[in-house]
């Protein structure tokens, strides 16, 4: 502005005059804009790699096999000087017990091998050991059979004691049914072979004495003023029909089979459930010709047997029922230790693993469940013989042909894992066939966790599968409705209404899904289905005379608020299915249509199951679609639907061949992410679907999710433990699924956009 001649003069910017200052801000805004927008790009990026290398870092142990690390090696001293029987190694790893031939028990520091104490389990008697059992090899219960035809049990116990800021343990040894052995009734027969099983109800002894075969019961009676005072009385002695010399027998830990093995490889299968009538069952033979066994052992929980031949080959056992629920003794995995023979087989306390040994002094390390061969390493250079394992598999003590007793350090932390047990069908023990279990606990050691994450992966697919099954024609549909045909003003109250359905917490309507929707689904589940018939009957038959009213009754009704009058229709029809429901169930399905799914199709019902889901979570689903395929609909160039319809077309042709090319980018990213959130849902499928990891695709049916799975069992599990770390695998699942559909949903929508660009 500038006075001139008592005037106000406008003095307007010449545009072709350069601006250095103000180039030089912009230049500056541009490239701090430009270098935010990229540091946020990469810093996404970069957030997603790091959670994918963390995932990844977590799950990557699972499948690291197992490292034996020395620690030393030494000869026994003079009072070792007895041939060893067995080997165990207390919880801590610091004290061994080593049993002899003569009866005498000596406890010695694992790492050093410096002599405790030593305990003769028969002094003052002139009895011999000839044959050994475990009894409870998980309570260190051992029985020692004698020549005098007596059985001794005993138990060796370790207690922790603090004083002075230091931790002792104290080995001792225990005789729970007395010091003095207990006589079977036999007279003087040496046990030739024994084997002992004890539970809370009794004691049953197999003996195997120059007379033969006998299985010996006894029963407990606890004393009325002391219940820890227990006696025991006899209550049958059987001889057993069996021709053959027992090589070595096995008593599961119930009380109800007997397994004997023969010189030949040939194991006999007893039923002793009957104390006085044990039934044999049937022979079986598992070794190849001309293989002899070496070594017959139980797995922890006493459900499968191994059998090692002298070629090293080790194969497990357990029983199975039939079609007839008859039990089979059935061989179901083998393993191989090398060319060599096998010499023993001990099993891990607290998981379903074995170590073997053999004449050229290598130990073997196998998980049963996951046919897991972990490590071949030779500690030796001479034959081993017995082998200790202690209680969390941490630590081992074996002693070879010359007396040398050799420690090792075992790092072996998931034995349990491997991808077949995680992705294929496994043959657990006590199932009739292989299957996809997931089952992360259990009540005893008798059963193992089972960790397949195919039901769990086949679940997460299924619930996103009815949720977009419902979601998608609604929604789509709905979107191209409201962006084309339908009113300005309508649309600006239809679209909100329908966004704002998305804020509603998923929490929310999982507990109404689960409380609420579920229960009145099942009641009403015959009207449920008459609404997917009568409402689109409502529909079209509303349409129908709509289209024969006279126009002077359509024209009052401005184009685009058509719809409007539909919503009476839908509400009335579904109205009337829900009330028909009762007399539809009535004639139809003779009152009861979830008892006639059962007995006439054969297909059960699940109260909250994927019909529940498929409502519940496409109604959470349904905005995110919408929304985003409304938006593409509606951005569609105007120019381009007016020219269709300038040219002739219909609008409908214009919607068909016009409209939705151009918009099908959209239309895909938006089906797409709405995968991508019915996948990733935690909230609704946790609440409603009863979180059963079942493999069955019917809509009666539920499932867990893996994200619903990690989102209950985290908490609870044990950090850096196997089930710890198979949850991170299915987070890093979940993870992959849903890199891989963005990624392939990122190129199609790419290939649309260049292929109808030209529009």
């Amino acid at each position: 502005m500038s006075e001139e001649s008592g005037s106000t003069k406008l003095v307007i910017p010449n545009p072709l005059v350069f601006d250095r200052a103000l180039w030089r801000r912009r230049s500056l805004k541009d490239l701090l804009a430009r270098y935010l927008v990229g540091a946020g790009g990469i810093a996404v990026i970069g957030s997603i790699i790091l959670i994918f290398l963390f995932l990844f870092m977590v799950v990557l142990p699972l499948f690291k096999g197992a490292e034996l690390h020395e620690l030393s090696s030494y000869k026994l001293s003079n009072s070792h000087s007895e041939a060893t029987l067995l080997y165990s190694i207390e919880e801590q790893a610091e004290i061994a017990m080593r049993l002899d031939r003569k009866g005498v028990v000596h406890f010695f520091y694992v790492d050093s091998g410096e002599l405790i104490e030593s305990n003769d389990l028969l002094a003052g008697s002139d009895a011999t050991i000839s044959s050994w059992a475990h009894v409870d090899a998980e309570q260190n219960f051992i029985g020692l059979g004698l020549d005098t035809g007596q059985v001794l049990i005993f138990r060796h116990e370790y207690a922790l004691q603090y004083g002075d800021e230091k931790r002792e343990i104290i080995p001792s040894i225990t005789y729970p049914y007395g010091n003095l052995p207990l006589a079977l009734e036999l007279g003087e027969q040496a046990l030739l072979s024994l084997a002992v099983s004890d539970n809370e109800d009794g004691l049953t002894f197999f003996v195997y004495t120059e007379s033969g075969p006998r299985l010996i019961n006894y029963e407990k009676e606890s004393s009325f003023l002391d219940e820890d005072e227990v006696t025991l009385e006899l209550t049958s002695q059987v001889r057993l029909p069996y021709a053959d010399t027992p090589v070595k027998a096995l008593l599961s830990p119930e009380r109800e089979w007997l397994y004997l093995l023969n010189q030949k490889g040939t194991v006999s299968f007893y039923d002793i459930r009957e104390k006085d009538e044990p039934i044999h069952i049937e022979d079986i033979s598992v070794l190849e010709a001309g293989h002899l066994p070496t070594s017959f052992e139980f797995l922890l929980g006493g459900i499968s047997l191994l059998l090692a031949d002298d070629h090293g080959n080790i194969h497990q056992l357990f029983l199975v029922r039939n079609e007839d629920n008859v039990r089979h003794l059935t061989a179901i995995r083998n393993f191989k230790s090398g060319a060599a023979k096998v010499s023993s087989i001990t099993t891990e306390r607290l998981r379903k693993g074995f170590l073997a040994t053999d004449v050229d002094g290598n130990i073997s390390i196998f998980h049963t469940t996951a046919s897991r061969h972990l490590l071949t390493e030779n500690i030796s250079s001479n034959a081993l013989l017995h082998l200790g394992i202690a209680p969390r598999s941490d630590k081992i003590i074996a002693e070879d042909v010359t007396g040398q007793v050799h420690v090792w350090e075992l790092d072996s932390e998931h034995p349990e894992a491997s991808l077949s047990s995680i992705w294929g069908k496994v043959w657990y023990e006590s199932y009739p066939e292989p299957d996809y279990i997931w089952q992360s606990s259990s009540a005893s050691s008798d059963f193992e966790p089972k960790f397949s994450l195919t039901p769990l992966t086949f679940g997460t697919f299924k619930a996103a599968f009815y949720a977009m099954l419902f979601a998608m024609p609604l929604a789509i549909c709905g979107a191209i409705f409201t962006a084309y045909f339908m009113a300005p003003k309508m649309r600006s109250v239809v679209k909100p209404s329908i966004e704002i359905m998305a804020a509603l917490p998923t929490v929310i309507l999982g507990f109404l899904a689960g409380l609420w929707l579920a229960p009145y689904v099942e009641v009403n589940l015959p009207g449920v289905f008459a609404i997917l018939l009568l409402v689109p009957l409502g529909v079209f038959s509303a349409s129908f005379v709509w289209w024969k009213l006279p126009e002077t009754i359509t024209n009052k009704i401005t184009d685009g608020w058509q719809a409007a009058l539909l919503f009476p229709v839908v509400l009335f029809f579904a109205w009337l299915s829900l009330a028909l429901s009762p007399w539809l169930e009535q004639v139809l399905f003779d009152g009861n249509m979830r008892l006639w799914l059962t007995d006439t199709l054969g297909v059960g019902y699940d109260q909250r199951n994927a019909l529940i889901i498929g409502l519940t979570m496409g109604f959470a689903v349904i905005p995110i679609i919408f929304s985003i395929s409304e938006d593409a609909v509606f951005s569609v160039p105007k120019h381009l639907t007016s020219g269709s319809l300038a040219l002739g077309a219909t609008p409908w042709q214009s919607l068909v061949h016009v409209v939705l090319p151009s918009a099908s980018p959209g239309i895909f990213s938006a089906t797409m992410i709405g995968l991508g959130r019915a996948v990733g849902e935690t909230m609704i499928v946790l609440m409603a679907t009863g979180n059963t990891p079942v493999m069955d695709f019917s809509i009666f049916e539920g499932m867990r999710t893996l994200s619903a799975n990690v989102a209950v069992e985290l908490p609870e599990s044990e950090v850096a433990s196997t089930h710890f770390r198979v949850l991170f695998l299915a987070s890093l699942v979940l993870f992959i699924f849903t890199f891989f559909f963005n990624t392939i949903a990122e190129i199609v929508r790419q290939r649309l956009r260049e292929k109808y660009s030209s529009l």
